[in-house]
């Protein structure tokens, strides 16, 4: 039962029992009878004001507490002049200013967090209480290459991505720096937040590839000047004397052929050896490319046909689609060409003999692309492509795929390098410069 009806029930009860008695005290004097009854009206008048100032103000107040359920902060209360009454509305006034004022604040620092995931040049994925995928932002997405409406609602562990994998492998408070696509390097950190009592994980995919090139190349770079400088010094001096011996006709008066032959030889290693060197130093002193407007159609045409007759020799169909309008690109085309002719070759070498190489240009998707029928790759021949001196060929110096990422990243197109299924491996170069 609610109180103002207990309240009406107590004073009714009351004055109906006063009216009763004073019936039975006053019936024989009339007057006094009256008297009676006119101050239990009196008592009557007042207890209905008193219910008037208790109960109405306490309506006002549940009226508040409506509006709380429904999180309106808005609703005040004016002062009655009464002053019990009075202090819970300064109360309550002071409570909604206050609700109000946090609302405002958590409401512009959930819009400042969402547009900080949004605009983040770090990836963010933040997973609910069933490991399933709640919120992505684009740069996450663009390094995945998912679009969010498979990945939403959809548990970390379900999918064969393998960054995806490796996230997933990953515990609360775990770091990890991974490879993705053969050419980017990728720092992924997992950890969580407690929501409601239960812990949520989200994921940070940091980008490291530029920083960690940079510190490649310092190292590498040394090395090789270094190497260059020992080799130049030695092999400079010691051809000359080779060649001077070679000269002197009194030293093969007794017509030691043999070892004459042998220091030809030796001299010849020692080009080799010099040719070697220029190699390694022709990859560090790399320079800047100078750009200018090229035709791709007419320039994939001259490297089909420096790379079809080396195709031809291992019985290896080369394969050049272009679109039918002219597709113009800014890059250096000496380096291009270099780059491609590299892609090119080790296509054809992955094939050995017998298979197809596809060149192909897509003018929509503005995407280059070399597909081969080779055996394609391992998972760890995939996670160290692209490392200075690393190759999978037996006799390889690891120069090539160096060469096309320092190329490449010079003019700012994004690349990778796949084995996407048996006898299907694509080499792609996305022509949308990032510089």
């Amino acid at each position: 039962m609610k109180l103002r009806i207990k309240y009406i029930l107590f004073v009714f009860i009351l004055h109906a029992v006063t009216l009763v008695l004073t019936f039975f005290v006053f019936k024989e004097n009339k007057i006094l009878f009256l008297v009676a009854e006119v101050f239990v009206i009196i008592s009557i008048l007042i207890s209905w004001d008193l219910y008037r100032q208790l109960i109405q103000p306490l309506k006002s107040l549940m009226t508040g507490l409506d509006a709380i359920k429904d999180r309106d902060f808005n609703t005040k209360f004016l002062p009655t002049g009464k002053h019990e009454v009075d202090q819970l509305i300064n109360v309550y006034n002071q409570m909604m200013d206050q609700l109000r004022t946090e609302r405002t604040v958590q409401e512009q620092q959930h819009f400042f967090l969402e547009k900080l995931i949004l605009t983040s040049p770090t990836g963010i994925i933040i997973l609910n209480y069933e490991e399933q995928i709640q919120q992505i932002n684009p740069k996450a997405q663009q390094i995945l290459e998912i679009p969010e409406k498979e990945l939403l609602d959809s548990s970390i562990h379900n999918f064969v991505n393998p960054l995806l994998k490796q996230i997933a492998a990953l515990k609360s408070g775990e770091a990890k720096t991974v490879k993705h696509s053969g050419a980017k390097t990728f720092k992924i950190q997992k950890s969580h937040f407690i929501d409601r009592g239960f812990p949520r994980h989200f994921i940070m995919i940091e980008e490291l590839t530029a920083e960690i090139l940079a510190a490649e190349k310092s190292v590498y770079g040394k090395v090789i000047r270094m190497m260059a400088h020992e080799v130049n010094n030695t092999i400079g001096p010691v051809n000359s004397i080779i060649q001077s011996t070679l000269k002197s006709d009194s030293l093969w008066s007794h017509h030691n052929s043999d070892f004459q032959e042998a220091l030809q030889v030796a001299m010849d290693r020692n080009q080799n050896l010099n040719l070697f060197m220029r190699n390694f130093a022709d990859l560090v002193k790399l320079p800047e490319p100078t750009k200018k407007e090229v035709q791709m159609n007419n320039f994939l045409k001259s490297v089909y046909t420096l790379m079809e007759a080396q195709a031809r020799e291992k019985e290896i169909q080369l394969v050049l689609q272009i679109p039918e309008q002219p597709f113009f690109i800014t890059a250096d085309v000496q380096q291009m060409e270099q780059a491609l002719i590299n892609i090119v070759k080790n296509a054809i070498e992955a094939i050995g003999f017998g298979g197809v190489v596809t060149l192909a240009l897509d003018a929509e998707t503005k995407q280059l692309s070399v597909t081969d029928t080779g055996a394609g790759l391992t998972n760890m021949q995939s996670e160290q492509l692209f490392i200075p001196f690393f190759s999978t060929k037996k006799d390889g110096q690891g120069i090539g795929l160096t060469l096309v990422r320092e190329i490449l990243n010079n003019h700012g197109y994004a690349f990778s390098l796949k084995t996407h299924h048996a006898n299907c491996t694509v080499f792609s170069i996305q022509l949308t410069s990032t510089l």
